[in-house]
């Protein structure tokens, strides 16, 4: 298995990257949150999970180890598949995942598109016992003052102009009222926001 990689960054796409690792370049399935923190050119470490699945080979990347075992754990649930367990990811951090869990928050993971209420219900009566408490102290990403040239760096890596990005970050801080969310929410943000504009 191939449990974490570490390279130059290649390239970066709107659901994963290309790093290069001993002159092999790897394609790494990530949510956005974890693409925001990427940029190409420099070195990035992800902690990885390789799906085998009889006609492919998938390699899903995290920005670390607690991501990737909660993306292992959410496939151990009937019904999630690593396409879902990644969705999971994208809209919530793992300890807004680990709450509704433990909670038994079934309009949290609902959130999540393919999640009914029924598939939320099963996740929680069957990882309630495993899923562990969440992790204290604030979500990776979370640097209020540089939330904006990470947002803006990510959306830039994503394809769009740097005046787009411009815009976005400028559109998502005026809808920001008290605190500031992680990163990945506001990038979710500025991501809806210019796909409506294109």
């Amino acid at each position: 298995m191939i449990a974490s990689v570490r390279g130059r960054v290649a390239s970066v796409s709107p659901d994963g990257a290309v790093v290069e690792v001993g002159g092999v370049g790897l394609a790494v399935h990530c949510t956005p949150g974890t693409l925001a923190a990427l940029r190409i050119g420099t070195e990035a470490r992800l902690a990885t999970t390789l799906v085998v699945r009889e006609d492919s080979l998938t390699l899903y990347g995290f920005a670390d180890d607690d991501a990737k075992h909660l993306f292992e754990l959410l496939q151990t649930a009937s019904g999630v598949g690593p396409r879902l367990a990644q969705a999971v990811l994208a809209v919530l951090d793992p300890d807004s995942v680990r709450k509704a869990i433990a909670n038994g928050d079934t309009a949290t993971l609902t959130r999540v598109p393919g999640i009914g209420k029924k598939g939320a219900e099963r996740i929680i009566l069957e990882l309630r016992d495993r899923v562990g408490p969440p992790v204290a102290g604030e979500p990776a990403g979370v640097l209020s003052g540089a939330w904006p040239d990470q947002v803006r760096q990510a959306l830039i890596g994503l394809g769009w102009s740097a005046g787009q990005a411009d815009q976005a970050v400028a559109t998502v801080a005026e809808g920001i009222d008290g605190d500031v969310p992680p990163v990945p929410t506001l990038l979710r943000q500025a991501i809806r926001l210019l796909g409506r504009a294109r």
